[in-house]
């Protein structure tokens, strides 16, 4: 079977969280089960081996589930995007808009040097907010942008349009 269909039958839909309406991707199955998930860690590392890259940034908290893996696997570092008020250290922030309301994220200001490639990752883009504001924070330190990547996308919500400002190079696992 297929990778992309094995993770789409081990997430699960909840209906009406987190508010009316909403069905959300809930990935947490795929995380008690350890053969599929060194299956997708083995998957995302072949993608990302030759794109020379500095970095993984992972948007908290689901995007360090398979971020920090990835960059031990490709033996880079990890970079945290946090909540803000989460990081110890000299940090800058970023504001934007969620589907459900507003956020800060941050970043060490520390986290990587001046045009190293940075390859954002998170467990699922929806409207691109989060992810647009990690790039922010990635070119507020002169990083480079080097693409997205998520477990999944939610195409009919076109958060992708949004991250083709900072990069074309936009992948995924499953789509829905």
């Amino acid at each position: 079977m297929e990778l992309s269909n094995k993770i789409n039958l081990a997430i699960r839909d909840v209906h009406d969280f987190p508010k009316e309406g909403i069905i959300f991707k809930d990935i947490t199955p795929i995380m008690m089960d350890a053969g599929l998930s060194n299956e997708i860690l083995e998957a995302l590392a072949e993608q990302f081996r030759s794109e020379n890259l500095q970095g993984i940034a992972g948007i908290e908290s689901r995007g360090f589930l398979f971020g920090f893996p990835l960059a031990m696997a490709l033996g880079i570092p990890f970079i945290m995007i946090r909540k803000k008020g989460k990081l110890p250290y000299e940090k800058i922030s970023h504001a934007y808009d969620l589907e459900y309301g507003s956020a800060v994220i941050e970043m060490h200001s520390d986290a990587f040097s001046p045009g190293d490639r940075i390859l954002i990752h998170d467990d699922l883009l929806a409207t691109g907010g989060s992810a647009a504001a990690a790039a922010e924070l990635i070119q507020k330190c002169q990083g480079v942008v080097a693409g997205f990547n998520f477990m999944v996308e939610l195409q009919f919500l076109e958060g992708r349009q949004k991250l083709k400002t900072y990069s074309e190079n936009i992948s995924n696992l499953v789509q829905y």
